[in-house]
């Protein structure tokens, strides 16, 4: 009973930042299969689906029995790790060719959404930390799997409500950037390169959309393939370029120490990874696929530090990003 009642315990301990940790794993398995690596890809989809039904536990634990403290943390922006996570996870499971499981994520993700994306914008402050383009993650997050869904299925009506999730992320994008506080990128502890990774998932969502047309959707005309095309291209070389940014300001202000948002990093180098193999194919622009797969062992070595260093803390029995010394993200939200 005391071993029960200690899972309890631990599970209800969980900050909503510990979804960034389900993001980081799933995205990195979509990476590992688009660069063709297959077994991995499948290995890693293992902790991915553990981990997703360890949130999905935290989650209901407190909206069954703690609302007061689930109604505050759905005021941070780490709460629509809940919709990115279970969008990712439910994109994997697709390209699997499981498509009943992954219709169920997605009307999950779905119906997350409109509640925790209200809640977090009203709560809105100024010079917030890069967890603020989180609601620009979870609403791509949904296009993406929407898109996934609707090439697989061959379901016009998915595609267009990926289109709009795809227009409305980018807004929600600009919404956010002003809200960035700048001096995060040389001092944040992780979620800082969630301005980077909002733009990669982005171009993720772009280049699923493209795939997802064929003769027998002929989902866009002519003009509107265009700009996809050109929209998905620009996202792309902007990911990259922040990407380079973000490498420099790591190596300008090393900051080795682990902390639960640096699950963010790991998920936002994999995105840009997974982003570029994604538009490689869907722009045919092959040069793009062997940096794509160099990204992807970069990813697959930031995760396996990351998984390190987690292990350490746990170990050391630190329980988040407090005892880590990282800040809270609520707290830094906040500010």
């Amino acid at each position: 009973m005391s071993g029960i009642s200690g899972l309890r315990t631990w599970v209800a301990e969980r900050p909503p930042a510990a979804g960034t940790a389900v993001m980081a794993t799933g995205v990195i398995s979509i990476g590992l299969r688009l660069a063709g690596v297959e077994a991995v890809s499948r290995i890693f989809l293992v902790p991915a689906c553990l981990a997703w039904l360890t949130l999905a536990a935290t989650f209901a634990v407190r909206l069954a029995g703690q609302r007061g403290r689930w109604a505050e943390e759905s005021r941070e922006p780490a709460a629509l790790t809940a919709v990115a996570a279970t969008a990712v996870l439910g994109t994997r499971i697709s390209l699997l060719g499981v498509q009943p499981l992954a219709e169920a994520l997605l009307a999950l993700a779905a119906l997350l959404w409109p509640v925790l994306l209200v809640s977090v914008l009203r709560n809105w402050g100024r010079r917030m930390p890069g967890a603020v383009f989180l609601c620009c993650v979870a609403t791509q997050a949904l296009a993406v799997l929407a898109a996934t869904l609707a090439g697989a299925e061959a379901t016009a009506w998915l595609a267009h409500a990926a289109l709009v999730l795809f227009w409305l992320g980018l807004l929600l994008y600009a919404l956010a950037l002003p809200r960035f506080d700048s001096r995060q990128v040389l001092q944040g502890p992780g979620d800082h390169w969630i301005a980077g990774g909002a733009l990669s998932i982005s171009a993720l969502a772009g280049a699923r959309l493209i795939s997802a047309d064929s003769a027998r959707l002929y989902l866009w005309n002519k003009d509107d393939s265009g700009v996809l095309h050109q929209v998905t291209a620009i996202l792309l070389v902007l990911d990259l370029a922040c990407y380079a940014v973000l490498v420099l300001a790591e190596l300008a202000r090393p900051r080795t120490r682990y902390g639960l948002l640096r699950w963010a990093t790991v998920f936002s180098m994999g995105m840009t990874a997974t982003a570029t193999l994604a538009v490689s194919a869907a722009l045919d622009v092959s040069w793009l696929s062997g940096p794509g797969k160099v990204l992807v062992w970069v990813a697959v070595a930031v995760w396996l530090a990351a998984a390190a260093g987690a292990m350490l803390a746990a170990r050391a029995g630190h329980r988040g990003p407090r005892e880590t010394g990282a800040p809270d993200v609520t707290s830094t939200a906040r500010q």
